[in-house]
């Protein structure tokens, strides 16, 4: 059975609950406000099956050849909703045109975020836009299976890992299943998440919620939080301090600073990202509205790709020479020495005073808001 002994060999996954022959792995929510696996031993047989399905254990390598581009999506509106290009839209609309199904990460009625699935196009909006904090899985890949095994084309968005959990947990290759995975900085813990939400919140409804919100730009976002009494929380992404806890890597997974899924050889077929440093690389694609860093993986990517560059500008990219720029690709997130700080006091401050107090005591943190700062300034992230 499995047992994890050390929490950077988890991700949080859910592959090893979803595999279970006999239910009895739970995934218990610790002090951070993480997964991680329980096991039954009364009820277990003993089979494996979730030491054999773990996708840090069994790692699958593989070697392509990744090919670049950068795009945008020509629907402005599609584009200003989205983080960046607006390109996961196109794809999950021609996969539910072709009687397809889109799994994907929203904001559920309490606005935690959860994997959940559409088959609509009307409904692909709730997947639009970043969301800084890690998806519970549930039982998501045992959904993704049905779908596969009723002859349904799947689409499947998440962060490398999560694309790495269902490949595993599937144990073969299904032809009628696309994964597109994200350059992932790393997951927030839902458990700051939650005390941010609720202490901004105040107890009033929130009707929505964007990390990337575009008012004063793509590269100048915003955080801003929707009530149902019409009035509205709204910050500079700099100024954050959520966003600045994120980037800051604070409240980070453990998995997440010795990420096993960084690499240009993806599990995925099309990896997006947002295309930083294109104001350096190809000014005539950036006009500040937002742009995407496509990374063709596969054929089967290269497929899904081509049935959407008519409604796209874009241009093909050097890959290495963009990667300078998202380093996020091929770097884990470097573990802030007062991560523990955070989480122990957790429950003592507000969180905005926490974040302050975690930042003043690490010399790490404040030249890496400093450096993020002057990113910011020149355009970069």
């Amino acid at each position: 059975m499995i047992d994890i002994v050390d929490k950077r060999d988890c991700t949080g996954c859910w592959g090893c609950a979803n595999i279970c022959p006999k239910s009895c792995i739970t995934m218990k929510t610790d002090k951070e406000g993480f997964d991680y696996p329980i096991v039954d031993e009364s009820t277990c047989v003993k089979c494996k099956k979730c030491i054999n399905v773990c996708p840090i254990l069994h790692k699958e390598e593989i070697e392509n050849n990744p090919v670049a581009y950068a795009c945008f999506n020509k629907d402005e509106e599609v584009r200003t909703e989205s983080s960046s290009g607006g390109i996961f839209t196109l794809i999950a609309t021609n996969i539910i045109k072709d009687n397809g199904v889109v799994f994907g990460a929203r904001f559920n009625e309490l606005f935690e975020v959860e994997h959940s699935y559409v088959e609509s196009v009307e409904d692909i909006k709730v997947f639009r836009g970043s969301k800084y904090v890690q998806s519970k899985m549930g039982y998501t890949f045992t959904k993704v299976k049905k779908f596969l095994e009723d002859g349904r084309k799947v689409l499947f968005s998440g962060t490398p890992c999560q694309i790495g959990g269902l490949k595993s947990f599937l144990g073969k290759d299904y032809k009628n299943l696309i994964c597109i995975d994200i350059i992932c900085h790393g997951v927030p813990s839902p458990l700051a998440w939650k005390k941010y939400k609720n202490e901004i919140s105040s107890g009033k409804k929130i009707t929505d919620v964007s990390f990337r919100d575009k008012t004063y730009g793509w590269k100048d976002y915003s955080f801003r939080m929707d009530f149902e009494d019409g009035t509205r929380y709204f910050e500079k992404g700099a100024e954050n301090k959520y966003i600045r806890g994120f980037i800051g890597d604070i409240y980070l997974r453990n998995s997440c600073y010795q990420c096993k899924f960084k690499s240009l050889h993806r599990l995925s077929d099309l990896t997006l990202a947002d295309f930083w440093g294109i104001e350096n690389i190809n000014s005539d694609m950036d006009d500040g509205k937002g742009t995407s860093f496509v990374i063709v993986n596969s054929e089967r990517g290269n497929n899904i790709f081509q049935q959407i560059k008519e409604k796209i500008e874009l241009e093909k990219a050097n890959l290495e020479e963009v990667i300078k720029y998202n380093m996020s690709a091929v770097r884990s997130s470097y573990k802030n020495p007062r991560r523990e700080y955070f989480f122990r006091n957790i429950n003592r401050f507000k969180f905005n005073k926490l974040v302050e107090k975690t930042f003043k005591g690490s010399i790490y943190s404040r030249l890496k808001n400093k450096i993020y700062i002057c990113m910011k300034n020149l355009g970069i992230r």
